[in-house]
């Protein structure tokens, strides 16, 4: 038993640091993305950040098709060889934007990094593996603070070294990626016992596949279908806070990237500590319900928001995020085989990609039509506002699923 649980930590430790260090790579980025879109482009910001949007199109829709086709891969092959292919493959996308002469360029690199995003749905399945449903949500959690650890350092050392040109964050987070797969390839052991593991089936390894195959367990799509919502509003976020801070309070790269460090910060305690009392003590439902409701605050709050500083109150209203995805996490897992973790997570993975598709496009361009010259209303915060309208849809549907599921397992 000892070594049994010895083999949990360390399992949990490399996966912690390769999240972690993915997380700061993605960080990095987001408070120079403006000030690249718009240096390529030669456009204002306002067209930048539809720009922005549909780059983050092109790599959700990859996401989308690949997703399930990473998760079925590692179903069959294990987790580790998956996780490294990806982690390769984003090395290589920042490479190319940073050296990226033209907004082609940028649009290849989103769409190489979309065929292999599956960092996060891998290190997920790991969790699945080795741990059993009654402690997944709280180290679920435990990744959650990892990427929220990568977003307190990432954006902050992106707000700095944005000041030295917009390129030099892409190539510092290109030579993340590499030291985090050569990090794996030495000391990331493979989870997914070969008892467990089944046949790559292409039926199977795509998003209607996927979804079809989580059809019979009804609480699980409707539960997605809710996560669904609140990833459509959750995505406001990476798509517009840089636009939207630099237009309505003129900040600069390190204002932005030390706000992103903010959101960081409680993340990380949320996930990374106060998730592991909650959850014990109100159920992952309860926990669910309660950061529905605190994210639906933050969102009207950063839209209505009067000053710069009254953003970091509604940053800790927003911190209740961090309950969403390990509760939500903790709920389907455990009514899923074994032998399907990897499917149900590419399937998650799927999905969430299809709100990162629909989101980023929609949410710039409500911000591009109410920032613009001639808009018939000003108002920057419109996207966030729909992101608040989201977020209590989603809110409805968890509650109206659990409830009916609850109702049928006490008539049954």
């Amino acid at each position: 038993m000892a070594s049994s649980n010895v083999s949990k930590k360390l399992a949990l430790a490399f996966i912690f640091i390769t999240v972690l260090l993915d997380a700061i790579g993605f960080g990095i980025i987001l408070p120079v993305l403006p000030e690249l879109v718009m240096e390529v482009t030669g456009e204002g910001l306002s067209q930048a950040a539809r720009y922005g949007g549909w780059l983050m199109f092109t790599y959700a829709g990859m996401q989308f098709v690949s997703a399930p086709v990473m998760g079925n891969l590692s179903d069959r092959f294990g987790r580790r060889p998956v996780l490294l292919f990806s982690l390769v493959a984003f090395g290589l996308d920042y490479l190319l934007m940073g050296w990226a002469p033209s907004l082609g360029w940028l649009f290849l690199g989103r769409f190489i990094a979309g065929i292999s995003a599956s960092t996060y749905g891998i290190a997920n399945a790991y969790i699945a593996d080795v741990f059993p449903p009654e402690e997944r949500a709280q180290n679920f959690g435990l990744l959650g603070a990892a990427f929220g650890a990568g977003f307190i350092i990432g954006p902050v050392i992106g707000g700095f070294l944005g000041e030295l040109g917009p390129r030099v964050p892409f190539y510092a987070t290109a030579a993340i990626a590499f030291s985090n797969a050569l990090y794996g390839f030495f000391l990331l052991p493979e989870t997914l016992k070969k008892e467990h593991r089944r046949p790559f089936e292409i039926k199977r390894a795509n998003p209607i596949g996927a979804m079809s195959q989580l059809g019979k367990y009804p609480i699980v799509i409707g539960l997605i279908g809710a996560n669904f919502l609140y990833l459509l509003g959750h995505h406001s976020l990476p798509a517009i806070w840089s636009y939207y801070m630099i237009e309505k309070f003129s900040w600069g790269n390190s204002d932005i990237g030390l706000s992103l460090g903010a959101v960081g910060v409680l993340m990380l305690f949320v996930q990374g500590y106060l998730i592991r009392l909650v959850i014990p003590k109100f159920g992952p439902e309860r926990v669910a319900y309660i950061g529905l409701v605190l994210t639906t605050v933050s969102f009207v709050g950063y839209a209505l928001a009067p000053f710069g500083w009254v953003v970091y109150v509604f940053i800790v209203f927003g911190a209740g995020q961090g309950f969403v995805g390990p509760a939500v996490q903790a709920i389907v897992s455990a009514r899923i085989p074994a032998d399907s973790q990897g499917e149900l997570q590419g399937a998650i993975g799927s999905i969430g990609s299809l709100a990162l598709i629909l989101s980023p496009p929609f949410m710039t361009q409500l911000f591009g039509y109410f920032t613009e010259a001639g808009a018939p209303v000003y108002f920057p915060g419109a996207a966030f506002m729909a992101a608040g309208i989201l977020t209590l849809l989603s809110l409805t549907v968890f509650v109206r699923v659990l409830f009916r599921h609850d109702t049928i397992q006490q008539t049954s």
